[in-house]
Formats: structure tokens, sequence, C-alpha cells
């Protein structure tokens, strides 16, 4: 059974997902011929799938190829191919990336055996202590999405050795563009996407977005109303002065989504099996989250070879929600045997974040370098409150059986037990990287970043001011055999604070990660094609651990070796012909001092995503988009020995997604999906001690419209 304090909503994750659900900050090929040099490169443009250029990993305008660590990127034109209209889906198609999506509403990410915690927008972002994602954050106004797999204290701070996740939104353009797509699908879910680019004048462009979707569910009376509105402006304020302003409202409304999940295990340690469209939600619960944000950059040209880039950002966040929640165990002949328990939760918060960097590069010893140095603040306030219902006897009532029942029961009257949290989070950082050329073939990067965290207020009645501050290196070196062809090395750290006491009720020192990575970067076919190969040793040291003989009411912690992890990952991406366009990948991992977290993370996981122009039917394109991992466990009860009694089981599983796509005309397609082709029933996760099923097999249509 899982507590209600296990349950209580994030405060930092929800704060996560509310920063990720809009933003600024752009950027796409721009066509202007634009006097003012950027030296920070912020990527090109996809080539079929395969990107050159990446931000996420450093801010010294370094291509893919010349980073010492793992960077995949999900492109626009896979995203639409495959209607990846939110961020799970795009991680569920990127290497190494698990997506445990416990909830309809609730998603956690993670890489190498641990969290993503590390998210940015742009890259402007900030770590969180949890990686929870609330809702699902919606892609149409993503130009691209990198992930830096590994620690990467260099550029976020606190974090885990997992990966960072940046999220790179479209820009204005000096060429008008416009472009438009109806599309409807199972389940009646209907979704309009308006996309339209312009130039006022030479030097200045701006840029609007608009999506709209209503769909059900698969899942009994899950419904869900989403609404973004995106904003952008680019203009010239001098020759060398660039400013860009970006505006982002989003809505989303969740009717009756899942808190929890659906018990796995019967009372005789027999698994359930229930349809695929059984929820634990009540017919009157529901989830709203909406967020308003502003973002501003500019850029100053300080010389032919150096920039300067200040970037502010303000964003308000709101969420109402009244859950429903199902636990216990039920009785396979019955049903019977579970208990619901439902809660108002209310949440806002404000975040002002600030960075400020200059890049550029500097002749020594008859070669070109590269530096950049700078520093960024945020701070995070929020406020939240839970209630309950302890006295009408509807907020914990006797469940019927979930196979039978339809989601009516007495709404709680939810005025009792109001507690919460007032919390004010700030992170201070200062950071330093260079890259320098040893000869030609051999560059060394090195950076080193001070973080400084600071925590106020309380949560649910615990004090959770800490502080801690933390010095994180970065080194790396990168080897060009031919034009073509690198090897790389790197190590870099990162840390979480820990708000836990030790025996002398001192605070804990922060938990700290390391990771190591090897690998070779070759770029085939007259560039037409990127291949990676990685081996990645990842370390996780003083992690809290509750002391055995800890009172229940002042639990002691000591620090102890957290998750150890190893493995590999092999990608390519681009176009193999002129007709056949493919992202392939094959992750390895193995996991030691965790054996929960062990069993219940696929060790292995193959992706791919292809699309083929058929030759003889002009402007006729098939593709397909494929996710297999092997099985995963959970034990679900133990005995005193800690042999296990229950386990829950997921077989190895792949999902199988289609797509046909015609063009009448030269603007004019219409595009055919068919997800989980197969129709595979499998379970999202065993994150959690419960769990539910991923969708059926499912159709959408929809017409597209370009200028």
């Amino acid at each position: 059974m899982s507590s209600p304090q296990i349950l209580r909503l994030s405060k930092l994750s929800f704060a996560t997902s509310l920063i990720l659900s809009g933003y600024a900050f752009a950027d796409e090929a721009n066509t202007k011929d634009d006097s003012l040099e950027k030296i920070a490169v912020y990527g090109q443009h996809h080539k079929n799938y395969i990107t050159e250029d990446a931000q996420s990993a450093t801010k010294l305008g370094l291509s893919i190829k010349e980073t010492p660590q793992s960077i995949s990127v999900v492109s626009r034109a896979l995203m639409d191919d495959f209607s990846l209209d939110d961020i799970n889906s795009v991680l569920e198609s990127t290497p190494g990336v698990t997506v445990e999506q416990i909830e309809t509403d609730r998603t956690y990410f993670k890489a190498r055996g641990f969290e993503i915690t590390n998210f940015q927008v742009d890259g402007l972002g900030i770590p969180q202590s949890s990686g929870s994602i609330q809702g699902t954050l919606d892609t149409s106004i993503y130009d691209r999405v990198e992930i830096v797999r590994g620690a990467n204290g260099l550029m976020t701070g606190a974090g885990n050795p997992s990966a960072t996740v940046n999220m790179v939104l479209k820009k204005p353009t000096y060429v008008t563009q416009a472009h438009a797509s109806a599309s409807y699908g199972s389940w009646n879910n209907k979704r309009l996407e308006l996309d339209v680019s312009t130039p006022i004048n030479d030097e200045h462009a701006v840029r609007a977005v608009f999506t709209k979707q209503k769909a059900e569910s698969y899942l009994d009376r899950y419904e869900t109303d989403k609404t973004i509105g995106y904003l952008a402006y680019e203009g010239k304020l001098t020759d060398d002065t660039l400013l860009s302003i970006n505006y982002v409202n989003q809505q989303k409304d969740a009717d009756s989504p899942l808190w929890g999940a659906l018990p796995l295990y019967y009372t005789d340690g027999s698994a359930t099996d229930y349809d695929s469209s059984t929820s634990t939600a009540a017919d009157w619960s529901y989830w709203d989250n909406s967020a308003e944000q502003v973002y501003v950059t500019l850029e100053q040209n300080l010389s032919a070879t150096w920039v300067a880039i200040a970037r502010y950002a303000h964003i308000e966040n709101e969420q109402d929600s009244e859950l429903f929640y199902v636990y216990g165990t039920p009785d396979k002949e019955t049903g019977l045997g579970l208990t619901g328990y439902a809660s108002r939760y209310d949440y806002e918060d404000k975040h002002d974040l600030f960075d400020l960097y200059a890049s550029g590069k500097f002749d020594l010893f008859g070669q070109e370098h590269d530096l950049s140095f700078g520093v960024s603040q945020a701070k995070m306030d929020y406020n939240e409150q839970s209630l309950y219902d302890y006295t009408t006897g509807n907020g914990f009532p006797e469940m019927p059986s979930l196979d039978t029942w339809d989601g009516v029961i007495p709404e709680a009257t939810l005025t009792d037990g109001l507690n919460g949290s007032d919390i004010e989070n700030k992170q201070q950082s200062a950071y330093i990287s260079t890259r320098i050329k040893l000869s030609t073939p051999l560059s060394i990067l090195a950076g080193v970043r001070y973080t400084d965290w600071e925590t106020k207020g309380t949560a649910y009645g615990v004090e959770q001011t800490r502080s801690d501050n933390e010095l994180i290196p970065y080194v790396g070196a990168v080897y060009d055999f031919t034009e073509t062809l690198s090897a790389y090395a790197s190590y870099t750290e990162t840390f979480v604070p820990q708000k836990e006491l030790d025996i002398n009720a001192e605070q804990l020192a922060p938990v700290t990660g390391k990771s190591s990575e090897i690998g070779v970067k070759a770029q085939l076919l007259d560039d037409q094609i990127f291949v990676t190969f990685a081996y990645f040793d990842a370390k996780q040291e003083n992690l809290a651990v509750a002391l055995p003989d800890s009172l229940p009411g002042d639990t002691r912690y000591y620090g102890a070796d957290g998750i150890n992890s190893d493995g590999f990952e092999v990608e390519l991406s681009g176009k193999i012909t002129d007709d056949l366009s493919a992202s392939i990948s094959f992750s390895n991992l193995n996991i030691d001092g965790d054996d929960l977290v062990k069993d219940y993370t696929p060790e292995n996981q193959l992706k791919l995503a292809a699309t083929y122009q058929v030759p003889l039917v002009e402007g006729l394109t098939f593709g397909a988009n494929y996710r297999w991992q092997d099985s995963v466990s959970r034990v679900q009860v133990e005995d005193a020995s800690g042999a296990a009694l229950v386990t829950t089981k997921q077989d190895a599983y792949g999902i199988l997604d289609l797509m046909a796509n015609y063009k009448i005309t030269e603007n004019v397609g219409v595009t055919f999906n068919v997800n989980n082709t197969t129709d595979e029933k499998y379970l999202h996760s065993l994150y959690w001690a419960q769990g539910y099923y991923g969708a059926p097999r499912n159709y959408a249509l929809s017409v597209n419209w370009q200028l």
C-alpha cells in the first residue's frame, strides 16, 4: 500500500513540469543576410533525421561530433512524421531513455539507471530534486529536443548522472512561412495546429503557434482539453544587438485522470489482468494545469568572434485538482478489498530565472581556442495546500470490484486536514569552460561550475531549510582520426542537495554523482549518416539511507553508496539512401546497488524510426516507428528473510507504429498513423507497486497544409 505521504504531489516536480510546458527562445535556420555573427551555435536544421549541432552540453558552439558526450537530437521531421505530440513520445524514441508513465498525468524519465532531473528550454533551465512531469508537455512549439546523456553538471548544476533534456523552441524566420494541420483519431481525438512566421521588415520578425486538442481516451472516463498559445519576436536593435521576446500561455484540463493506478496482484499472489480500459478515477475527479511565461533574450556582439548573451524568464503556474486514489489488494474471486482515498490539491508558484554569459574564441600558440564563462541565478517560490475528507465517510470509501465499477462514487467533501508547503528555493552559479586545441587532431575540453543552493520553508510540517554548495569539474578530450571519424573520453560530476539529518542531527552532505564515458563518432556517406558508440560508467555516492534503529517520528540517516551503472549505447541516424531515412539505436544497461531499480529498469532497448519515399509513386512515403525493451519485474511482497513471495512481471515487448503520408499537391498532404499496430497489451511501468496498461491499437488521420 502506498501511503498518502508518498502520493502527495511533488512540489518541485510540478514546478519542473510547468516550467517546461511553454517556453521561449527558439532557433531555426535563418535565411536572412545577418551581419551579426552568432558565435553560440544553436543548431542546424535536420537533414532528414540527422542534426549536426546541439547547445545542451557546452556553450562553446561545438558540433555534436566535437562534444565528448553522448548527444541525441529528436528533429522536427521525426516529430512530424510519427505525431510525437508530447515529450513522453519524444523521449520514448530517444536512445537509452526509459519513460516511466506511472499515471495519466504524471511521468518519470530515466537514463543510465537514474532519474532525469535536469530540463532546459533553449539552454535555460533549473534542475529539480524530482524528475516527475505533471501533464504531458506538447511539442508543437519545439524545433527539436536535445538529450545529453550522462552527468552534465557544467551546464545544469544540481542533478543526477542521467541526462539533460533541452527543448529548443521555434524561432521567427525572415521568410514568410505558414503551416496548418488538422487531425482526427481514435477515441474522438481532435487536434488543430497553426504555425505562422513572417518578417516585419529586414530586421524584425514574429512567429505565432496555436494548438488546440480535445480527446477522450481508451481509459474509462478520462478526457483532456489542451490549449497552447505561443508568440515570439526577434529584432535587431542595432547592427550588433539582437532582442528576442517570447510569451507562452498553456492550459490543460483533465477529467477523471489516474492518481495512482491499478493493483497488480490478488491476495493469493496471482497477477491481476484487467481490461486495458480499466481506471481507478472517480467520475468527479479532475486535474487542471495552467502556465504563463515570458522570456527575454538579449544578444550583444562584442567583436567578430565574441558575443554576450543575457536571458531572463518569469514564470507563473497554477494547479487545481480533486483526485481519487485506490489502494489495497483485491480478492481474486470477488474483486473486493480495495479502499478509495480522495484529496484536493491546490498549487501556485513564481519563478525568476537569469543567465548571463560570454562566448568566443582566442588565439594561443598558433591555434584558435574556445572560451565561455558566465553566471546564473534562479529563484523559485511556491505554495501548495492539500485537503481531505475525514468526516463524511466519502473520503475513504470501500470500493466495489474494479471489473464492474463505472467511476460513480459519492463525492468527497474536501475541507479537512488543511496542510501544505511554503517553500523558497534559490540557486546561484558561476561557470567557465574552454576547448584547447593542443594539435590539429587533439582537443581538450575543461570546465568548472560553482553552485550554491538554498532552501527555506516547511513542507507538510517538516522543516525544509538547507544550504549546500559544490564545485563541479568537467574534463574531456576529442581526437580526430580523420575529418569524419573521432574518438572521445570525458569525466564530469553532479550533486543533489539533501534535507535528511544524520545521527548528530546535522544535514547530510549532498548526493554526488560521477560519470565517465568513452566513445567513437563518425559521419559517413558524405556526412549523410551520423553514427555514435559510447561506453559509460556512472556512480552515485552519499545517498540518504535510514538508520535501522531510528524512531518513527525522528528518522535519522547515513550516507551510503547509491546506484552504480555501466553499459553501452549505439546510435545511427540520417539518410541511408536517397529514399530511406532512419534513426536506429540499441542500448544496454547494467545496474548494481539497488535490486528494485535493477528489476524494473529494462536492461536492453532497441528503438527504430524510418521513412521510405516510394520511387514509383511521387509524393508517397511510408514509415515505421518501433520500440522494444526486454522483460522487467518488481518484487511486491517479501518474507522475513527477504525472499520474494509475490513478484509482478512484464515480459519483453515491442510497440510498432506505422505511418503513410501522401502529398496531394505541393502544399497539401494527408497522413495516416496506426499506433500499436500489433495491439500489444503491456504495463506502462513498474516504477510503482501499481501500474496501468498502454493504449491498444489506435488510428489517426491528419490533413496538412504549408505555404
